[in-house]
């Protein structure tokens, strides 16, 4: 019985060989090289909203052990503005946010306005709605659009607003959502171990509509960030 077993095995195993090779290798792409990731929650908004799915590239930064977080070989370090993917211990999850400050920097928010190094960041307000304004961010040569709440609803809110000056050490990354009154990061969570960052993303493969039925969002489809 037990040697029929292992010779209905085998012969599966032989006539599914290039399959088997097939999944083996996607799986290692996934893991080491790019993947993409969905995005759940609306803490990148408006960059990244609920549905998007992003490309993630694996190899931004490190080129790592397969299944593990082993880095073989640093490439580079994470800058400001990049839009990284870390698996957070402090939150227990895969997060998406955007680095705002390196080793080395000081930061500090008043009143949801960065100071970098003695240097307020510049901003420019886009748009105006009932309960956010949509405003233009521009640290470190590029802009990006961040939301802010109009009238910030509850106390927590408001405690998200402004945070004293904070010296980053190496090996340590400040990180920030782009829907500031929104976002569990660094403000919450802590400074993000470079150990942690696993990829940077620059764009949206595809999006889905979870308020309408799943429906493809064409206009989301590779779109950059």
């Amino acid at each position: 019985m037990k040697k029929n077993m292992c010779r209905v095995m085998c012969q599966v195993l032989n006539e599914n060989k290039s399959l088997l090779l097939f999944v083996s290798l996607m799986l290692v792409f996934r893991s080491a090289v790019a993947d993409w990731n969905d995005v759940p929650t609306g803490s990148m908004k408006p960059t990244i909203v609920e549905g998007d799915r992003i490309l993630i590239n694996k190899m931004a930064y490190d080129l790592r052990l397969p299944f593990s977080q082993y880095s073989l070989l640093k490439f580079a370090d994470p800058v400001r503005n990049d839009i990284v993917i870390f698996e957070s211990e402090a939150a227990e999850k895969r997060l998406v946010k955007r680095i705002i400050g390196v080793p080395g920097d000081t930061v500090s928010l008043h009143k949801n306005k960065l100071l970098i190094n003695n240097k307020f960041a510049n901003y420019k307000l886009i748009s105006e709605h009932d309960n956010f304004i949509l405003s233009e961010e521009h640290i470190a040569g590029q802009s990006h659009l961040i939301r802010t709440q109009l009238k910030p609803g509850d106390s927590a809110s408001y405690q998200l607003e402004s945070f004293q000056p904070t010296t980053i050490p190496e090996g340590f990354y400040l990180v920030m959502g782009d829907n500031r009154d929104n976002s569990a990061d660094s403000r919450v969570i802590g400074l993000v171990p470079r150990t942690e960052i696993i990829g940077r993303s620059t764009m949206v493969a595809f999006s889905l509509n979870y308020d309408n039925y799943l429906i493809p969002r064409s206009e989301r489809f590779l779109k950059s960030m």
